[in-house]
């Protein structure tokens, strides 16, 4: 699938790169607050705004949570001005808020956008994922592999020993038995309190992260946003639905899964062109977090677009007036 017509990448994503430094600007009083609630609001908020000021009739494909779930961003909502391009919105306002307030690394703003239809709606349930970056023959690790093998396969791929890898798992009792399995390869884990998107895609820039290969159970929303980026960067994502119960199969019929055992791969989640862009709430090791400076309020955003695989660092400044953020 390409991109639609009307779909002018290059001008919407210079738009998008606005989008999460609102939500990023907005959230940065709260950094290190301990209320990783009122930081998410915020961004939300200011995300929501700079949204509606956009020309295009956008709709939330991956938001805050479900209508009813969620008092804005909710999977569904109409947002842009109604003029221009149709297109799907992913975001997640403050992607690792517990990040944020705590002043930890990784904290991010992020959204995606692509033409109407072409991004795969998941249930806000668990989803298994696999990523690994660019330059690896297709198919190399799969989900049906066991991690031990996932291991030794990009180990003969790179022409290395297992354990010159690293690989970054959520920080969850649920990864008890698989970072045991990492370990006895004598491969090393990357251990993340928040933040998947971000785990994700340190898979795709490992010279830079030190991540080669991503692993584990998280947010199903989370994997569909990083698959975005990951199209853009380059490299291979798979993730699968845990239907653990009655109400995750509900909700998965609801978002209109039809296959609720199907592994879905980077073309499945985002099979046309898309943008991502992520601002940094807090430094990490993709963009430096939003700081004050020389009377000046800072912040970073990685831009990425898939159909040029152009990758830009957007590097935004304000003079801080009357003490606001």
């Amino acid at each position: 699938m390409t991109g639609s017509p009307d779909f002018d990448d290059h001008v919407l994503s210079l738009c998008l790169a606005r989008i999460s430094e609102a939500g990023a600007l907005a959230s940065a009083g709260l950094i290190g607050r301990g209320d990783e609630d009122a930081a998410d609001a915020a961004a939300a908020s200011a995300m929501q705004r700079a949204l509606n000021n956009m020309g295009m009739d956008g709709r939330i494909v991956i938001g805050e949570g479900e209508e009813g779930e969620a008092d804005i961003l909710f999977t569904g909502e109409r947002v842009g001005n109604g003029q221009g391009p149709k297109v799907d919105v992913a975001l997640d306002p403050l992607e690792g808020r517990t990040l944020a307030a705590k002043n930890m690394p990784n904290a991010l703003a992020v959204v995606a956008m692509a033409p109407a239809g072409s991004m795969l709606r998941v249930p806000d349930i668990y989803m298994d994922k696999l990523a690994i970056g660019p330059g690896l023959p297709p198919g190399l690790v799969t989900l049906d592999m066991p991690p031990s093998e996932r291991i030794a396969a990009l180990a003969g791929a790179r022409g290395c020993a297992a354990g010159d890898l690293t690989v970054c798992v959520l920080d969850r009792p649920r990864h008890e038995e698989l970072i045991a399995e990492i370990r006895a390869t004598g491969a090393r884990v990357r251990l993340i309190s928040d933040g998947d998107v971000a785990g994700v895609i340190h898979a795709a820039e490992p010279e830079k992260t030190g991540i080669d290969m991503y692993m584990g159970l998280g947010g199903a929303p989370e994997g569909v946003l990083a698959a975005a980026a990951l199209k853009c960067l380059g490299g291979q994502m798979q993730g699968r639905l845990m239907i653990r119960s009655r109400d995750d199969a509900t909700r998965a019929r609801q978002a209109g899964i039809t296959e609720p055992e199907r592994v879905f791969d980077l073309a499945d989640m985002v099979p046309g062109d898309v943008i991502f862009a992520a601002t940094g709430v807090t430094d990490g090791a993709l963009v430096r977090g939003v700081r004050r400076k020389a009377g000046q309020l800072r912040a970073e955003t990685l831009l990425l677009r898939s159909s040029t695989g152009s990758i830009r660092r957007i590097h935004y400044r304000r003079a801080i007036r009357d003490g606001a953020a």
